[in-house]
């Protein structure tokens, strides 16, 4: 018996990244800077955007959304309250966006229009990370609830990141949280990000976040 081996996975990754090269170059075409926002459940990033999106508006920068969630419109509609389009993708399931949902969400984007594209992933700390999307810039959302040690129990997702955001810096006064022990542990897997303390609930910090994006854009 003759028994034919298949590489599931390999073919899998080769055809997302496929997508996600032909995603970039629409981004090119288009002049538009992209942003994969990940995380996990709870992190804050959503509330992150609440307040970064009307400082972008500030600027005069046009902004989408594609918001990844397994289910429900939560988020979306968080975020539709700004005036500013929005798809939401909800995988069904899978713990991750992949490049091909990407795709479907920039083909319900007036992309003539934008100046960014900001991708909320699915909450979770590991599957995003594994998945290329196609964007410019990648953005990691940990909380100073989750602890200071999760860069090193998930690191992929630390290390593949421009910009490291801890949020809930609000919390900090009834919490045993120790920043310093934090940016040490994302230094072991990723020693080029920029670490940004911020808070979404406040708006503590958002400016530099804002002057960040800005400044990757190479817009303003």
């Amino acid at each position: 018996m003759v028994i034919k081996k298949i590489q599931i996975g390999e073919n899998l990754f080769a055809k997302n990244d496929e997508i996600a090269d032909e995603n970039r170059r629409i981004f090119v075409e288009n002049q538009i800077f992209s942003i994969n926002f990940m995380g996990s459940p709870g992190s804050g990033k959503t509330a992150i955007l609440e307040k970064l999106i009307p400082e972008l508006l500030k600027f005069n920068l046009s902004c989408g959304i594609i918001e990844g969630d397994i289910a429900g419109t939560f988020d979306g509609e968080r975020i539709g309250r700004y005036g500013i389009p929005v798809v939401q993708i909800n995988t069904g399931g899978a713990c991750h966006l992949e490049a091909h949902m990407i795709r479907k969400g920039i083909e319900n984007l007036p992309l003539s229009e934008l100046d960014i594209v900001i991708v909320e992933n699915v909450g979770n700390l590991v599957c995003p990370a594994e998945f290329k999307l196609g964007v410019d810039f990648n953005v990691t959302v940990t909380s100073t609830t989750e602890g200071e040690e999760k860069p090193v129990k998930y690191p992929l997702m630390y290390s593949i990141s421009e910009l490291i955001l801890l949020n809930k810096i609000d919390l900090l006064g009834v919490l045993e949280f120790d920043i310093e022990s934090f940016k040490n542990y994302v230094r072991r897997v990723n020693a080029e990000a920029e670490i940004i303390a911020v808070s979404g609930k406040t708006g503590e910090n958002i400016g530099m976040l804002t002057r960040r994006i800005v400044k990757e854009a190479k817009i303003g």
